[in-house]
């Protein structure tokens, strides 16, 4: 039954709140799940990225550039942080740990940076290790160019896939008829490097004459959400559109994911970006949303603390403000229903290494969900 509540939602006074309420759907799955939404990490502005140390600790980037370690109850800064160019949506954005972080140290960030002669900036990619409270060993792997001082688009989510090669965006920056079509100019692609920054040798341009090699696929406009599937080991992302047609997208080596050629949203105005939503030669997405609901952060449910949801994928939502969950069959989205409903801006969700899912809300924090 559409618009039916299908779950309970409790709604406990600051720190606790779960809803879930069926949405519209041409599918109509009976799925009942409760559980509490409990804020563990108060105090929190635009948590961006989070990572769970071996020890049971939390690492959360702040976009200020501010790097907090959660452990034990209680917050603490981590200090000697990269150098941040924070404005519109840059800032300090995304974090990821080595496969083999515990015999490594490495940490991975994506952040906004000033590096370079132009004015303003754009898409970086670092690593670190973390000595006490403080990074150490910071080295810059990739620099996205040129600077600009467009606060738009910076894209930034990172993954690792199963050989060990790093995976990242970044949006096209508000050049949306200039960047994400040129191979030979960085923004609005997907890249793919090793842990330490060297080229692959069978990415799809190296042998291009002057195109970025660290580019794995283009026409892409603003990724904020990327995760490994869990069974097939490929790169998923979902990334902005503008009025309508956000989009989810399995990353395939030198694809072209048509934007702005083609698209199925339009401009914020209400006037037509382009006539066609199909070109040859040009990927399709496996979903698209109308209207947008500005999807950031991306994990499939693999624990076995939510077996109605297992295999299914949570994409946060910022201007809808929930969380959605999609049920998907293969490849094919099958159903969608809503989760944690008016709760707030949706910046990021993860699953966490003790299986369960956590989520980070603008101005609020980091909530764990606990099923009931």
């Amino acid at each position: 039954m559409k618009n039916s509540i299908k779950a309970l939602c409790l709604f406990v006074v600051m720190s606790n709140l779960s809803c879930a309420q069926k949405t519209d759907n041409d599918v109509n799955t009976p799925v009942e799940t409760t559980f509490n939404a409990e804020l563990i990490v108060d105090g929190l502005n635009i948590p961006w990225g989070m990572v769970f140390l071996p020890d049971g600790s939390m690492l959360i980037s702040e976009k200020s550039g501010e790097i907090i370690l959660f452990k034990d109850g209680e917050k603490s800064t981590i200090n000697n942080g990269p150098e941040v160019y924070n404005r519109g949506q840059g800032g300090l954005l995304d974090m990821e740990l080595h496969p083999d972080y515990e015999n490594t140290g490495w940490i991975y960030f994506s952040f906004a940076s000033e590096e370079g002669e132009e004015k303003g900036g754009n898409t970086a990619i670092m690593r670190a290790k973390l000595n006490g409270n403080s990074l150490t060993d910071k080295e810059i792997l990739y620099k996205a160019s040129p600077n600009t001082t467009k606060g738009q688009h910076f894209g930034s989510r990172m993954e690792f896939d199963n050989q060990g090669y790093l995976y990242f965006s970044i949006g096209e920056r508000g050049e949306r008829d200039i960047n994400p079509q040129d191979i030979t100019l960085d923004c609005g692609k997907i890249y793919r490097i090793h842990d330490d920054g060297r080229i692959p040798e069978d990415n799809p341009f190296v042998n291009e004459p002057n195109a970025k090699k660290a580019i794995y696929t283009y026409g892409n406009r603003n990724p904020q959400g990327m995760v490994k599937h869990p069974e097939t080991g490929a790169i998923w992302i979902h990334e902005h559109g503008p009025q309508g047609g956000d989009e989810i997208n399995i990353v395939q080596k030198g694809v072209n994911y048509g934007w702005p050629v083609i698209t199925y949203g339009i401009n914020y105005s209400g006037t037509p970006i382009t006539d066609i939503t199909e070109k040859e030669g040009m990927e399709q997405p496996i979903h698209y949303w109308v209207p947008s609901i500005a999807p950031s952060g991306m994990a499939f449910v693999t624990s076995d603390k939510y077996p109605a949801w297992k295999g299914n994928l949570l994409v946060g939502s910022l201007v809808f403000q929930y969380l959605e969950r999609l049920e998907l069959k293969g490849n094919e989205v099958t159903y969608r229903e809503k989760l944690m409903e008016d709760i707030g801006r949706v910046r990021n969700v993860r699953q966490g290494p003790d299986g369960f899912i956590y989520v980070a809300v603008e101005g609020k924090g980091i909530y764990k969900l606990i099923p009931l």
